[in-house]
């Protein structure tokens, strides 16, 4: 066997490696016991991306309206408190924000119920913290979702 080929290239990554070698890594979300595809399945990581570009952009819209005559750096400021407030509001309340819902996600529980007060209070400090938002698992979950039990799905 080609050492190139046991080790992985620097285009295809270790993953890409490990499956030519027969490691079957199974789909996102077969550990959690969702399906594979369609309705409660793990969220495609563009949509969430979709869904979270949203939500930022009208946060930002709302926190210059309310404060129009303050600088840049305090309207980004006061878009991240208001991003928060929404993100514990309506993931708390209804699971999804509203970014998600026009695309088509809902947060819930790794067990499938809704996520408790506490613990959607916990991933929305980190996800606006950004940095445990970009660390993902195998299963296409951020730090932020695996700290708080929860998984992005399609509804």
């Amino acid at each position: 066997m080609d050492n190139r080929q046991a080790i992985g290239s620097w285009l295809s990554g270790p993953r890409a490696a490990a499956e030519e070698m027969g490691v079957d890594f199974g789909y996102r979300g077969e550990r959690l016991g969702l399906p594979e595809s369609g309705p409660g399945s793990v969220a495609p990581l563009g949509r969430r991306f979709g869904a979270l570009f949203l939500d930022w952009g009208m946060c930002f819209l709302i926190a210059y309206g309310l404060f129009a005559g303050s600088s840049q750096q305090a309207t980004s400021n006061r878009a991240l408190l208001v991003f928060l407030v929404m993100a514990v509001l309506t993931v708390g309340t209804i699971g999804s924000t509203p970014g998600k819902r026009i695309f088509g996600l809902r947060v819930v529980g790794e067990n499938g119920g809704r996520l408790g007060f506490g613990r959607v209070l916990v991933r929305s400090v980190l996800l606006c913290l950004a940095l445990p938002a970009l660390v993902w698992d195998r299963d296409g979950r951020g730090l932020h979702d695996r700290l708080a039990r929860a998984v992005q799905i399609r509804i």
